[in-house]
């Protein structure tokens, strides 16, 4: 079963330990996830490792006060929302706040429903930032700048592009997950080049590849003489990629004994080469990726429950094409100019049919599948246009689950929309009202009237 969206991050800050933690309760009963602080200096360390969706804090306390907060919040990461709270007499310091670029203030007492609004109008806003953001960055990756492997304009893609944004400036481990093909690798590399280690190694390793042995001296590296064969010393993945950013493919894949010293080595930052005794230290961004379902690997028993909570810092889940809408096409044609370019054809585009065949697929292999269809079209392709027989799969049936279009009432629609993408999703009502753009009560009155709990 896929796992549950993650809830939005709010930091608290306050020096006052009834307000912040009456803060901390009533917000985690709205469903945020929540840290608090008591003052500036420990909130900027939280929110470096934690990534807020949102920081609440208020303006005046020891040590650091909520400007000087805000200030530095911003150097992190400059479109972060910051709410301010200030006593009923202080409002011009608010006023002052948000001259300086916060998203909103309150007054003491806080009432939370106001709060609640107030945070989840400053997410939004930030949202359609993003997603303006995304929407240049694509113009600009489609003239041949940009982040190659980021292309897509659904919801979904749309939160994992915000996602990756946040965290990319932090040093938090990263957790990616999703089906094979939907373009893991790429999104570890942007978040790579979007963070302060840019200029610095982006070094990758596909864990399935290598027998145990072999894994564990191409992570650490060896010293001559430490097992047949070695007749040098070898540097490994984690030398290598210091100061930089190391990307594990396929994490789930790896032994139980390398597991605990790959747990020692996010730990401890240290580790020896095979056959060595010389302690390493490294300073290494740790970005990790499986298809598998890494909580229900711990439950059983194949992967160990602390390095699950110490990859598991951010996940970002990479929604399968399928549920990504006419972002199919929209790859189909990046794809399509790529290949021609490299390919010295004189392509104009797909026909009709092309489009209607691509965009009806369900695409099992995700992105990867799609590349590779797009390019096999291309170089088969003897015509200026790429037409339905070119394309390497078969078409989706026209009547799915008793639904033909046309044919179909609206209604009849709703319901194979709405019990189609909880199957997909594993159920979760609240990826379901994510991709359908509804809400969750929705999808809880409709299952009511279909008679399914």
């Amino acid at each position: 079963m896929a796992q549950e969206p993650q809830k939005p991050r709010i930091i608290v800050v306050d020096d006052e330990p009834s307000a912040r933690q009456g803060l901390e309760k009533l917000l985690r009963h709205e469903g945020f996830e929540v840290r608090i602080e008591a003052d500036g200096a420990a909130a900027l360390r939280t929110a470096a490792e934690f990534v807020p969706d949102v920081v609440v804090t208020d303006l005046r306390m020891p040590k650091m006060d909520g400007m000087e907060l805000l200030k530095r919040l911003r150097e992190q990461d400059r479109d972060i929302p910051v709410i301010v709270v200030t006593a009923f007499g202080e409002v011009a310091s608010a006023v002052a706040a948000m001259q300086a670029g916060a998203d909103d203030y309150q007054t003491k007492p806080v009432e939370i429903d106001a709060l609640v609004l107030a945070i989840r109008r400053a997410m939004e806003r930030r949202a359609l930032r993003s997603e303006a953001e995304n929407l240049r960055r694509q113009l600009r990756e489609r003239d041949g700048s940009g982040l190659q492997g980021l292309l897509g304009t659904s919801p979904a893609m749309q939160q994992v592009y915000r996602t990756a944004k946040q965290v990319a400036g932090a040093r938090a481990t990263v957790l990616l997950t999703g089906e094979s093909g939907t373009g893991k690798g790429e999104l570890a590399r942007a978040i790579h080049a979007l963070g302060p280690r840019a200029k610095q190694p982006f070094v990758a390793l596909h864990c399935a590849a290598l027998a145990e042995s072999l894994l564990e001296s191409e992570l650490f590296g060896h010293e001559k003489g430490s097992f047949t064969g070695a007749d040098r010393q070898r540097i490994g993945r984690f030398e290598q990629a210091d100061k930089g950013t190391l990307f594990l493919d396929e994490i789930g894949e790896i032994s139980p004994t390398l597991q605990v010293k790959l747990l020692r080595v996010l730990q401890e930052r240290t580790f020896e080469r095979v056959g060595g005794g010389e302690s390493i230290k490294v300073d290494v961004r740790v970005i990790a990726a499986t298809n598998r379902d890494l909580a229900k690997e711990v439950r059983e028993g194949r992967f160990r429950e602390d390095l699950f909570y110490r990859l598991n810092v951010v996940h970002i889940e990479l929604p399968p094409l399928r549920l990504r809408g006419r972002d199919a096409l929209l790859l189909a044609e990046h794809f399509l100019q790529r290949f021609v370019a490299e390919n010295h054809a004189s392509i104009r585009g797909f026909s009709e049919r092309a489009q209607a065949k691509i965009a009806r697929h369900t695409w099992p292999g995700n992105v990867r599948e799609l590349e590779n269809a797009v390019e096999r079209a291309v170089v088969l392709c003897d015509a200026d246009v790429i037409d339905a027989d070119h394309l390497p799969f078969e078409g989706a049936p026209d009547v799915q689950g008793g639904v033909r279009i046309p044919g179909a009432t609206m209604a009849e629609i709703e319901r194979h929309a709405i019990l189609s993408t909880l199957d997909a999703v594993g159920g979760s009502t609240a990826r379901a009202a994510e991709i359908l753009d509804i809400s969750v009560r929705t999808i809880q009155y409709r299952l009511h009237t279909y008679g399914r709990r």
